[in-house]
């Protein structure tokens, strides 16, 4: 709306009560924080059409206002970000104690913490988490959506310092952010969402063994053994929120919220692996280190004790993919997610951390990747009346005009996702027979570790 706006177009945005300052901000952000807005008293979602006409009905006024009016300040520009003019921060108190107390308080105000209590980004301890990297502390590693925060070293430095990051996390951590800035990613859409989607780190190769990072039993944390894997995903976690302004109620409107979001990093067990590496695949040497982020919604156990065929696996493992509350599943035969400013085109794909056991049973029976990937696609399908909404039936008519014909057939299996190709592999995890399936928003993207 903003960029029809810019060239002339006369725009007007309806936002429901509860986005007021989401729809400000993104205006500050994005460069017109005078666009103008109707606001009406609920969101136009699960609401009939009669409802939707009401709510538009009552507020005819703001919207001819809004088209016919000069564009001017049309509401106080929110102040929900905290900028200080000071390099460093004082904090004191009768011991250190104490002036750490202060500090959590005080940057909970600022909206700075995750809220679980940070370490302080001291000078001592900056140059110490700069001892990390051979970059210039200055130097411009990304600029992260959606408040084109400038990610430099040292501002990355100073959230890995907060998360908990030893110096020789800080290279994992800045190759995330790197991913994350990738258009690719879109990281704007991911970041504003209603929905929950967070970043999943998968990291491959030699570094795994040289960070202590853990691929197998309780890989995800909690505890000791994940203590690696939970800071480096805290960090990534600080930096959108702290350089790219990724904000819970400004910017991230996630309707519930989820514990995915403050940390999910993993490394492959690539030793318990029958297939090539992950990194391989995405056209990596193995001895290459690299960390892939993938976006996801949510997380669904992959449990089966008594199968020990390939096709019982892949009968279980479909069932999690079928979950059409997901909201990628069949998404796309609406066609894709697009940023006409790179020209990228996003795709869905859903993330299978496969556990060694369940591995070994594909492996036994000359199982490939590509074999369970095209399994999956075949066995994951839902009818079409599933699928689609009625309401939808003009939005699919413009991206999958070929495809028309199953309105009149609703019971016409489908695939929930475009290809095979759409279903991402690596083995995670200890003994016995418990893997993950997350339901992914969009592609993955990978990026070497610069040591």
């Amino acid at each position: 709306m903003i960029e029809f706006e810019k060239r002339g177009v006369p725009t007007v945005m309806f936002t429901s009560a509860e986005f007021v300052r989401d729809a400000q901000r993104s205006g500050e952000n994005f460069g017109l924080p005078q666009l103008a807005k109707v606001v009406v008293p609920e969101p136009f979602t699960n609401h009939s059409a009669d409802a939707v006409r009401k709510l538009v009905d009552a507020a005819i006024d703001q919207v001819v206002a809004g088209l016919i009016e000069p564009l001017r300040d049309r509401a106080q520009l929110v102040q929900d970000l905290v900028f200080l003019d000071e390099d460093w921060l004082d904090f004191s108190g009768p011991d250190q104690l104490s002036a750490l107390e202060q500090m959590q308080s005080q940057f909970l105000v600022y909206g700075w913490s995750d809220g679980f209590p940070l370490l302080p980004p001291t000078k001592r301890a900056m140059d110490r988490m700069l001892s990390g990297t051979r970059r210039d502390p200055q130097e411009v590693v990304a600029v992260l959506e959606p408040g084109f925060g400038i990610a430099t070293v040292q501002k990355i430095a100073a959230n890995a310092v907060m998360a908990g990051c030893l110096p020789e996390h800080l290279p994992v951590v800045i190759a995330s952010i790197e991913c994350l800035a990738e258009p690719q990613i879109y990281l704007r859409n991911k970041a504003m969402s209603t929905g929950p989607a967070a970043p999943l780190l998968v990291v491959n190769g030699p570094i795994r063994k040289k960070l202590n990072l853990n691929s197998a039993c309780c890989a995800l944390g909690p505890g000791a053994p994940s203590a690696a894997n939970t800071v480096i995903g805290r960090a990534v976690r600080l930096c959108m929120m702290n350089v790219g302004h990724t904000y819970p109620g400004i910017s991230d409107m996630d309707t519930v919220g989820t514990p995915l979001k403050y940390s999910m990093c993993v490394a492959e067990n690539e030793e318990a692996s029958p297939w090539t590496p992950f990194h391989v695949e995405r056209g990596y040497e193995a001895s290459a280190s690299t960390v892939t982020v993938h976006f996801v919604y949510g997380i669904c156990e992959l449990k089966t004790f008594q199968s020990h065929d390939p096709e019982e696996l892949i009968e279980i493992f479909s069932s999690a993919a079928m979950n059409d509350a997901q909201v990628s599943t069949g998404y796309w035969l609406l066609g894709r997610r697009s940023d006409p400013r790179s020209g990228t085109s996003e795709q869905e794909r859903h993330m299978m951390l496969i556990c060694p056991e369940h591995a070994e049973i594909f492996r036994s029976a000359g199982w490939q990747k590509a074999d369970i990937r095209k399994a999956m696609h075949r066995r994951s399908r839902l009818p079409f009346k599933r699928l689609m909404l009625t309401k939808e039936r003009e939005a699919m008519a413009l991206s999958h005009p070929e495809l028309h014909w199953l309105w009149d057939s609703p019971d016409t299996l489908l695939p929930v996702l475009e290809d095979a190709d759409c279903y991402e592999i690596a083995v995670v995890g200890g003994t016995l027979g418990r893997g993950s399936f997350f339901w992914g928003s969009g592609a993955p993207v990978t990026k070497p570790i610069r040591e």
